[in-house]
């Protein structure tokens, strides 16, 4: 985990008048310890494999918070999810690329994208922020050869995947 992500979290916590707690450090660092999106309960499950006491309604708060701070952000993926994305410190203007058929997440950055934001917000009269695109699309390993590693892998680790449109 980035110090710069417990130096944040720590000011934000302080100028809010919360206290830093062992539950909330394990949460932080479980939501941190890579760079995958996730869900609350995969959260939860992630870091009641170090705290058994943690709580759910803890795990819940805790991401609240940090997305508050601005350290997370709360992402549609599909299927009216609420999906984590703990890389936005670092990557603040990135997009995704979701598989319809295995719920693969990709991320991608493309200057091109950006240069379009750029000119559109500026001829509307807006200045650009942040901008997130979500695309999805179909499996090509899936259509031809027949199988995705990707596909696999969700259904073996009992991940439910997301409806086709």
């Amino acid at each position: 985990m980035e110090p710069e992500v417990l130096e944040r979290l720590d000011a934000f916590i302080r100028k809010k008048g919360l206290r830093r707690t062992g539950q909330r450090d394990t949460i932080v660092r479980a939501a941190f310890a890579n760079d995958e999106h996730f869900t609350a309960e995969e959260l939860f499950d992630r870091v009641r494999k170090t705290d058994s006491t943690a709580s759910r309604a803890t795990v819940y708060r805790t991401l609240a918070l940090l997305v508050e701070a601005n350290l997370l952000r709360e992402i549609e993926l599909g299927d009216n999810h609420k999906t984590y994305d703990p890389n936005f410190v670092e990557k603040p203007a990135h997009n995704h690329l979701v598989c319809i058929d295995c719920g693969h997440v990709m991320e991608f950055e493309d200057s091109h994208i950006e240069l379009i934001n750029d000119c559109v917000t500026r001829r509307l009269g807006f200045r650009p922020v942040r901008q997130s695109l979500k695309i999805e699309a179909a499996c090509e390993q899936l259509r031809l050869k027949g199988r995705c590693p990707n596909l696999l892998a969700a259904r073996l680790s009992g991940k439910r995947l997301r409806r086709k449109r």
